[in-house]
């Protein structure tokens, strides 16, 4: 089976040429990486990224992509949020490729089908991924950067409370221990709001988050009603990279949707962050 692309023309270019530039051009824009490739011996667990369009998240996504570019691992699971309400609560995929204008992904089956047997939650249901785009936007990238082949085990999430994070977190470092794996949590962070706030918003929420601290994280999230989207994807990485072995998050690169148009009244938030 193909999970084939639905935000491709609209999130990122559908022509593999043009989409190999912009990715390109995101890197090397006044808001991106500017490098391409950092080899560094450091062990990098998961990263943080958005899934907003390119022309907006692109910059700061290279930011997570290109810190691991020299990794090439076997494995990357990727944990983000069902935007459409469709499907379980949580789910995994199996016998199935994800497309994307530059080739073919394959969903590895065989730890799509053990992690939803650690977990209480995950269930494997291919419809709960049919929409989205929190995952989609993540491959291309990949695909441009790695060198290698590697598979992927995606995760959506519906329902992304404490619980569930900590379910899903303990399950995908379970299965992160046995390939090369990079763990990758899709989430943009405030929505809608004016510039300054929304800074404000996730300068308060991403504290918590290179602590390390899911408890103060949930706490933050709700009281100051951030709206990041992926938040239970944020904490499922956090949960796992820590499981791993990580003991801080590293903010890589933090803009806005206003500092890349320059419309600065309704915003959404974007971070890159490392664990380390």
């Amino acid at each position: 089976m193909i999970r084939e692309p639905v935000v491709s023309g609209q999130f990122y270019p559908e022509n593999k040429k043009d989409l190999e530039k912009m990715i390109q051009d995101c890197i090397v824009h006044k808001f991106g990486p500017k490098n391409q490739i950092k080899n560094s011996n450091e062990k990098i667990y998961g990263v943080i990224s958005p899934h907003a369009g390119y022309e907006y998240s692109g910059p700061t996504a290279c930011h997570s992509f290109c810190s691991v570019a020299s990794q090439n691992p076997e494995l990357i699971i990727i944990v983000g949020p069902n935007h459409y309400g469709i499907g379980q609560n949580v789910a995994t995929m199996s016998n199935i490729s994800w497309k994307t204008p530059l080739g073919t992904v394959l969903v590895n089956s065989e730890y799509s089908e053990e992690i939803s047997n650690t977990s209480k939650f995950i269930k494997i249901d291919n419809y709960s991924h049919s929409r989205d785009h929190s995952l989609e936007v993540q491959i291309p990238m990949l695909q441009h950067l790695f060198s290698e082949k590697f598979q992927i085990v995606p995760i959506i999430l519906l329902e992304q409370n404490l619980e569930t994070a900590i379910d899903v977190g303990n399950a995908i470092s379970k299965i992160a221990k046995k390939k090369n794996t990079l763990i990758i949590g899709s989430s943009d962070f405030t929505h809608y709001e004016e510039n300054s706030f929304a800074y404000l918003q996730d300068e308060a929420l991403i504290e918590p988050i290179l602590k390390m601290n899911v408890e103060k994280f949930y706490q933050v999230l709700y009281e100051k009603r951030v709206t990041a989207c992926g938040f239970g994807a944020i904490a499922s990485t956090m949960i796992a990279c820590k499981n791993l072995g990580a003991t801080r998050g590293e903010l890589l690169s933090y803009t806005t949707s206003g500092d890349i148009s320059g419309d600065k009244d309704s915003v959404v938030g974007y971070g890159a962050i490392k664990f380390v």
